[in-house]
């Protein structure tokens, strides 16, 4: 089992609640719903209270500590980790920003600490740069801003109660701004479409969000940065850091699973030809081996860059693309991890009740969003040749 945070004497998430979670992960997925024992349970034993300051009745856990308790989740269930990163993101950028004075988004910690659920909609078909830029459209009006667009996908979906939200303001076609938002759920001029048929993560609840003139208060505007890179200030780049290593973290978790899982069936089975243990054979333990090697690089090299962060060490501009890397390393390096977990199971992986079925599904998902290979790797190049 994964070990709980240093800095906590003991874990919120004790073997049994852990246990529960991961027996009713088929159970979620075969009935394509959102995990709400597992959310409920999370809920009372004060899961999602891990990044809210002390000075709120929070843990006041850091991103480093965060990450370290999502992997042990993921461990077990790895769709109901996915589903609290994005609550966890807002509460940890508002929890960074009021620990250096900035009051800004002190009413999200309030919110959070009386049980308040927070979501993203940042998800947009056929846009494939995240944040920086928008299909959602953000029309000034008196005291707020109207937004209109679609949003692809935000977890969630049943218990949110507030939506963050990113769209485009262009009527300044010189100096377009991306204003960053949150959206109460009881706001009119939106719908909400299910989005349950998804490839993997379905006990997430994705739904679609269909905007049409929401309006959005000034109260509950959190942000108006440059469109582009430029737009790479403190508040988004802390946005990317909780949401970034938090999904990271559950691709690593994922990963970890499938290579016990693999490590247990090996030893207890037997190949047919030579009559020896499965673990015996040559190939076998290479491809072993290539899993093993493959969670050496992404652990340390997750856990490194959360202490990072967490440390306050001064990467300036290349914050974004060591962001982008640990969370692309992770997720290739688990999607490589459980393929190979297949591959080695055999026939019978493909069998729902192996586990590893539906492992595959979910470490697919999680190297398309958020921020795809292409994307990663513009960023990345852009950023050691200086082009940014």
């Amino acid at each position: 089992m994964i070990a709980s945070s240093s800095s906590m004497q003991t874990s919120v998430l004790s073997d049994e609640l852990l246990i529960r979670c991961h027996e009713r992960v088929p159970l979620f997925d075969r009935e394509n719903r959102f995990g709400m024992e597992d959310f409920e349970e999370l809920q009372q034993a004060g899961y999602l209270r891990l990044p809210i300051p002390t000075a709120f009745g929070g843990l006041g856990l850091s991103l480093s500590d965060l990450v370290r308790e999502q992997r042990r989740l993921a461990y077990f269930a790895a769709p109901t980790a996915e589903a609290v990163t994005m609550h966890f993101a807002w509460v940890g950028v508002a929890a960074s920003l009021w620990q250096k004075g900035d009051r800004s988004l002190q009413w999200v910690l309030e919110e959070a600490a009386r049980g308040r659920i927070f979501s993203a909609g940042h998800a947009e078909s056929g846009h494939d740069v995240p944040l920086t830029s928008s299909t959602t459209r953000a029309e000034r009006v008196q005291g707020g801003y109207r937004i209109t667009g679609h949003k692809s996908f935000g977890a969630l979906g049943p218990v949110w109660d507030y939506m963050g939200l990113h769209a485009l303001d262009d009527s300044d076609p010189m100096a377009p701004v991306i204003v960053h938002v949150f959206m109460p759920r009881n706001t009119e001029g939106y719908a909400r479409r299910d989005g349950a048929e998804s490839l993997g993560m379905r006990a997430t609840r994705r739904d679609e969000t269909l905007l049409d003139g929401a309006f959005i208060p000034d109260r509950y505007i959190a942000r108006m940065v440059p469109a582009g890179s430029r737009g790479l200030e403190a508040f988004v780049v802390t946005l990317m850091a909780w949401q970034l290593l938090g999904a990271a973290a559950v691709s690593a978790g994922m990963a970890r699973r499938a290579l016990d899982l693999t490590m247990e069936t090996l030893r207890t089975s037997s190949h047919a030809a030579s009559g020896l243990a499965m673990a015996q054979h040559a190939g076998v333990q290479q491809r072993v081996a290539d899993m093993g090697l493959e969670l050496e690089a992404i652990e340390p090299h997750l856990q490194h860059t959360a202490a990072e962060w967490s440390n306050g060490v001064l990467h300036g501009a290349r914050w974004p693309m060591k962001l982008l890397a640990a969370k692309h390393h992770a997720a290739e390096g688990a999607f490589r991890v459980i393929d190979t977990a297949l591959d080695l199971a055999g026939g019978m992986g493909i069998s729902r009740r192996a586990g590893l079925e539906q492992l595959f599904r979910d470490a697919r998902l999680s190297r398309v969003h958020p921020g795809n290979a292409l994307y990663v790797h513009d960023v990345v190049g852009r950023t050691l040749l200086g082009l940014n």
